[in-house]
């Protein structure tokens, strides 16, 4: 037997709401779940170029994240290619870490606009000066180079990375992705230059140019994922609520 005063129309009401909050919940729930995966997924030593034009000057910044649980990373090594060298290479300062460019003879001769280069920067070395300034749990760092020239469009620029964390272990982010293939474990920075720019920035240029673009990529995917569970909630309690004022109409109605 119904409760004394609940009509049906009530009870249909509760159960309408019940399933609505409910409803919200997995919502929810699917929205956390979505922004830990996107997390995930993008917990790998990265590199965004601000410009990708051949034969140009760009800035690289490589974000690094720390993924032990409980040791610091304490250096990174970054790799430049030998078989499309950067004749330039400088670094921005990072506080509490030293930067290290090392220069080497090349394989072999490689030609950069019209010149012969048999010599050229191959890695860079960044190192804390000290434990405060190491990279901890549920941190990242950005270091940021300015490269060039770079080479031919559609060149797939490979940046291999070694991680040195605090306890002596090391990552080496040198896995080559493979298309149609899974993203592989370790997966190397890399990015792919595009058609020449009308005019190509000089060094000095590219120096002065904003730092801000590489930061915000970093936090996009995150938002959005946030954003999506959040609309998804709206939607459902705005549905629920709707409910309700539609059933008190019909009620009054009734009367």
């Amino acid at each position: 037997m119904r409760p004394a005063g609940q009509t049906p129309e009530g009870t249909t009401l509760h159960t309408s709401l019940r399933r609505a909050l409910t409803a919200s919940g997995a919502a929810a729930a699917t929205a956390v779940l979505l922004a830990v995966g996107a997390a995930a997924a993008n917990a790998h030593v990265s590199v965004s170029p601000d410009d990708t034009g051949a034969n140009g000057f760009t800035h690289l910044t490589f974000n690094i994240p720390n993924e032990s649980p409980t040791a610091k990373t304490s250096k990174v090594d970054v790799k430049l290619p030998t078989d499309t060298p950067f004749t330039s290479v400088s670094v921005k300062p990072v506080e509490g870490w030293t930067a290290q460019i090392v220069t080497a003879d090349l394989p072999k001769p490689v030609t950069v606009a019209g010149a012969t280069v048999t010599k050229a920067p191959t890695e860079v070395v960044w190192k804390a000066n000290d434990p405060a300034h190491q990279i901890g749990q549920n941190e990242y760092q950005s270091f940021s180079v300015s490269v060039g020239r770079l080479p031919a469009a559609g060149t797939n620029v490979v940046l291999p990375a070694i991680q040195t964390y605090t306890d002596g272990s090391e990552v080496k982010w040198d896995q080559t992705a493979q298309e149609g293939q899974p993203e592989p474990d370790h997966p190397a920075p890399s990015f792919t230059t595009t058609a020449a720019d009308d005019a190509a920035p000089s060094p000095s240029a590219s120096a002065s140019a904003p730092q801000t673009a590489a930061p915000a990529a970093q936090t996009s995917d995150a938002t959005a994922a946030w954003g999506l569970g959040l609309g998804i909630v709206g939607a459902v309690l705005g549905a629920a609520a709707l409910a309700v004022v539609l059933a008190g109409r019909r009620k009054a109605a009734a009367k």
